[in-house]
């Protein structure tokens, strides 16, 4: 499976509509990096966070998902509890061919400090805005910049297209919006 280049992904970008806002170059002046690199895409995470809390002794349930386990927040910057986590979505709203598979990987900037950031892999034909899990893992509170670099989208594409894409299963995820919860 070949890693596709920067120019296959301003092409898709710009001609296909496959990331939107899309940043032809990188932008690293005074913020964490984002937009259009060697190999990949630096996507940005939006000011809307979903952050953790245990104030309600809320059980994490995928099956019955309670919104007394969290906080919303707009803001600028997110300060996620130590040992916690919180759910994002980025700017960026992708639309993935159908003999694509994307996965992503954490930014260094953020690696570096105890923050790790989570996405399953985005399937063929799959689009929306995708939600992203941001963990803390050290015992201090860790700031997160809105606005700015969160993670690397690295587009794998297969030797011939899949036989069922996610568009094909109707999955439940596709054309999200904002940070999406987990479904049944």
């Amino acid at each position: 499976m070949p890693v596709m280049s920067d120019r296959w992904i301003r092409q898709m970008a710009q001609g296909h509509g496959m990331i939107e806002p899309f940043v032809e170059a990188q932008k690293r002046d005074g913020v964490i990096s984002y937009g259009l690199s060697s190999y990949g895409y630096d996507a940005r995470i939006a000011d809307e966070f979903k952050i953790f809390t245990n104030i309600d002794s809320a059980t994490i349930d995928p099956k019955a998902f309670a919104p007394t386990s969290f906080v919303d927040r707009q803001v600028d910057t997110c300060i996620i509890p130590p040992n916690s986590f919180a759910l994002g979505h980025t700017i960026e709203y992708f639309r993935i061919p159908r003999d694509i598979l994307v996965v992503c990987l954490g930014k260094s900037t953020y690696a570096r400090c105890g923050i790790i950031v989570n996405v399953t892999p985005l399937e063929p034909e799959w689009e929306g805005q995708v939600t992203i899990e941001i963990s803390n893992t050290t015992p201090l509170p860790a700031r997160i910049y809105a606005n700015e670099g969160i993670c690397q989208f690295l587009f794998l594409q297969g030797n011939e297209a899949c036989e069922t894409s996610y568009a094909d299963k109707a999955g439940k995820y596709m054309g999200q919006r904002g940070t999406a919860l987990p479904r049944m």
